[in-house]
């Protein structure tokens, strides 16, 4: 049996956003939030086939005249053993000297 792994997808409103696939479970959501404006949000994701290749869709919203999908494999994302682990990961990007920045949980 394969261990769990999992991985953070990223989505920035009007930029890009990324969808999880099968094989890719969403397990939490989490909104960025720069000095109270959600910029960007997380989803930590469990990789439930870690054998075979996997590839998220990277759809870029940037461009309103046509819809461009690329599809990433899950191999080029950072992978965490646990839960834990991709929390912590995820904590330490909301910290940055004295600015505003905080995580909210969806």
């Amino acid at each position: 049996m394969n261990q769990a792994m999992y991985v953070i997808l990223t989505s920035k409103p009007g930029q890009f956003r990324t969808e999880a696939v099968p094989g890719v479970e969403p397990v939490e959501t989490w909104e960025y939030l720069f000095y109270g404006r959600c910029t960007a949000t997380f989803v930590i994701a469990e990789l439930s086939d870690t054998q075979h290749p996997l590839k998220v869709r990277v759809i870029d919203e940037a461009d309103k005249s046509a819809e461009v999908v690329n599809h990433v494999p899950t191999k080029f994302l950072e992978r965490f053993d646990t839960l834990d682990a991709a929390r912590t990961a995820l904590q330490s990007l909301a910290h940055f000297g004295s600015m505003d920045l905080s995580l909210r949980k969806q």
